[in-house]
């Protein structure tokens, strides 16, 4: 189901709770948020859609995928850069890391490990500061 975007700052500046297999469907109304949002869009915290959970859905060229409790274990080559959020008005500096190593359930709850490098991995960067209550 699409879900309205937040926007409401002390809301999305809370640290998101650990997700459960009973949180599927939170998933899936992420990826069909973002659809609807994809003109202006790449990715996507469950806080985003008003839920409190540890989700993530990161564009990835030809697919979405959904993350589920998702954890950077590696980063490396940091530097400056700037970017936009449906959350927030215009566009604000952050530093991001050119490569990342992430931990993750998927929607059948095995885990998963990937490496992400440059847009996408600054996109997965970005989710997962939405799920820890940073806000850029």
């Amino acid at each position: 189901m699409v879900k309205p975007i937040v926007k409401d700052i002390f809301f999305l500046g809370q640290k998101s709770e650990p997700a459960t297999k009973a949180d599927l469907q939170v998933g899936r109304d992420l990826q069909d948020t973002l659809n609807a949002n994809r003109a202006g869009c790449v990715g996507m915290a469950a806080n985003m859609i008003g839920v409190k959970k540890n989700i993530i859905i990161v564009n990835m060229g030809l697919l979405d995928v959904v993350m589920f409790n998702p954890v950077i274990i590696a980063k490396s080559e940091p530097y400056d850069t700037e970017e936009g959020c449906l959350s927030l008005t215009g566009v604000r500096p952050c530093i991001r890391y050119q490569n990342i190593e992430v931990e993750y359930c998927d929607f059948n709850w095995k885990k998963q490990k990937i490496r992400l490098e440059g847009w996408t991995a600054q996109i997965c960067q970005h989710e997962i500061d939405h799920c820890n209550g940073v806000i850029i």
